[in-house]
């Protein structure tokens, strides 16, 4: 059934804004500016906004107190190359500075004595880590995930907009929450109470068998798009980590999959896929990223490298579920682990740019370090494995030229970790201090 006039009967909807819908999203993530300051120690600046903003929400605050992280050796993901007891100079949410000694000291001289210094020696410093598929819905997810290392993410979709409301925070105090490029409502037949999240949404609700039809998956993409998604989520087969769903069963067609790319435009689709005709058929459709792809064949593996199509294998996501209590997923965790190895491998040497992801969901974070020593694991160099979360995440976002590298003009987003990521990618668990946005989130020095 298709609703060919998704125009509501009522103008009601219209009249709801965008900040409405956001103030809604922020309510069920649990945020609230007094939230933040307290938890953060500051709130933004009461300064006089003349856009007759909310007065609470008036002026931008202050920037960070700037950071200088000395002694430790400076690693660039894109180049492979390190500098031992290097310096980064943070300051006004940007990297102004990384090098040498010598080459920094210019910068650090015109702080003036004003930078907090961070003492690195003996240990390594990155760019911050980017997980491109996680599932946060509340300032305690986005908490757990920066205190992971991974202070750029990609949403997978949230219930309500939480994750375009999480999106909003780091504007207002930073720190509070990774950069995200949010993806909204899942685009999938059941969206449950979900139609609740957004009044324009009521078209949908008289749907029989669901959202399925292509006119009515490009108007929800479009709607996900009016509220300030950045990216769009959709599915070729059900979730493999529900035992009563049958991961391999289609759920789009390559047709009903390339509405969805075509309304979404340049914001670009992530796919959730497994069968190998779900991966197939999302592919030819000219989706951005396949998520999972357990079961993808060597003839769509050589079209994703002619395609440029990432691959988000979520290894982490898959092989845990062997250790699951329930058999079903016990045993597809046991089955799909092998499978899901020898796709990553073929992939990357097929040409395929592989991302680091996790499927974390809820305040139940995988660090993203461990994804990056499953895809080593998988075949992956050390070097190429913590690519997958810093330059080529960063290029799957848009973001190359900001983040996942540390030079000068890009975030000011850092981790730095006990070993070397260059010799073994399990360094990138080993996170003892995260900075994000210019702010010290985590110090295990």
């Amino acid at each position: 059934m298709c609703l060919h006039d998704h125009t509501p009967a009522a103008p009601p909807p219209a009249a709801v804004p965008r900040r409405g819908i956001l103030a809604g999203a922020a309510a069920l993530a649990g945020i609230s500016v007094a939230g933040l300051a307290s938890q953060l120690g500051s709130a933004p600046s009461a300064s006089a906004d003349s856009s007759g903003a909310n007065p609470s929400h008036r002026g931008r605050p202050a920037p960070p107190q700037p950071i200088v992280i000395e002694g430790g050796t400076i690693v660039d993901p894109k180049t492979g190359n390190a500098v031992e007891d290097g310096v980064l100079v943070l300051e006004g949410g940007k990297v102004t500075a990384a090098g040498s000694r010598k080459e920094t000291r210019r910068a650090v001289a015109a702080l003036g004595g004003r930078a907090r210094i961070v003492d690195a020696s003996g240990r390594w410093v990155l760019p911050g880590l980017i997980d491109v598929h996680v599932h946060a819905n509340t300032l305690s997810d986005a908490r757990a995930i920066l205190q992971g290392g991974a202070t750029s993410v990609r949403s997978g979709s949230s219930s309500f907009y939480q994750d375009v409301a999480l999106a909003a925070l780091p504007a207002w105090a930073a720190g509070a929450s990774p950069r995200m490029s949010p993806a909204g409502l899942f685009i999938s037949p059941d969206l449950g109470d979900s139609l609740l999240a957004d009044p324009d949404l009521g078209p949908l609700v008289s749907l029989t068998g669901g959202v399925t039809d292509p006119a009515d998956l490009a108007y929800l993409t479009r709607v996900n798009l009016k509220r300030g998604s950045q990216v769009i989520k959709t599915r070729a087969n059900p979730r493999a980590g529900l035992a009563e769903q049958d991961p391999r069963e289609l759920v789009y067609n390559y047709e009903q999959l390339a509405a969805v790319v075509k309304a979404s435009g340049k914001a670009g689709v992530l796919c959730h896929a497994y069968s190998a005709e779900g991966i197939d058929g999302a592919v030819r459709a000219g989706v951005r990223s396949i998520e999972h792809g357990v079961f993808v064949s060597e003839e769509t593996i050589s079209r994703m490298a002619s395609r440029g199509t990432y691959f988000t294998p979520t290894m982490d996501a898959i092989t845990s579920m062997a250790g699951s209590s329930n058999p079903i997923l016990a045993a597809r965790g046991t089955e799909y682990t092998p499978i899901i190895k020898a796709a990553v491998k073929a992939a990357h040497e097929a040409g395929v740019t592989v991302v680091a992801g996790t499927d974390s969901f809820g305040s139940d974070v995988t660090p993203i370090g461990t994804e990056a020593k499953l895809l080593q694991e998988a075949g992956l160099s050390p070097l190429d494995a913590l690519r997958a979360a810093t330059v080529n995440a960063a290029a799957l976002l848009g973001w190359s030229e900001n983040a996942g590298r540390l030079v000068r003009g890009s975030f000011a987003d850092a981790v730095i970790v006990d070993s070397d990521p260059l010799n073994s990618a399990s360094a990138l668990e080993q996170i003892r201090a995260v900075v994000a946005q210019g702010v010290l989130v985590r110090n295990d020095l």
